[in-house]
């Protein structure tokens, strides 16, 4: 039984750290017009956060406005590594 227990331990372990997300990932973060928050990670992809700090779905393809008036076109949606990005001291 204690075998058990320590082998789904070690397991989750490691599935824990194959999800989490370098903020040293992130390339850079633009502010949109509306308030929200588009992240470019350093493999091209982006996430969104919205004016309330929330991850939050972008469609890919979808034309976003910059605060400066600039267009930008979102490219995936990596709504988890955004989640995560917000949440990195809130879970254990």
């Amino acid at each position: 039984m204690l075998k058990k227990m320590l082998m789904v331990a070690a397991l989750t372990m490691v599935g824990a750290s194959a999800y989490a997300v370098d903020t040293s990932q992130v390339e850079k973060s633009i502010e949109l017009k509306d308030g929200s928050t588009v992240y470019i990670f350093k493999d091209g992809k982006m996430g969104m956060e919205d004016k309330y700090g929330r991850a939050t779905y972008m469609e890919s393809g979808h034309v976003m406005e910059t605060k400066d008036g600039k267009k930008i076109i979102m490219n995936g949606n990596e709504i988890w590594r955004v989640d995560e990005l917000l949440h990195k001291n809130h879970r254990g």
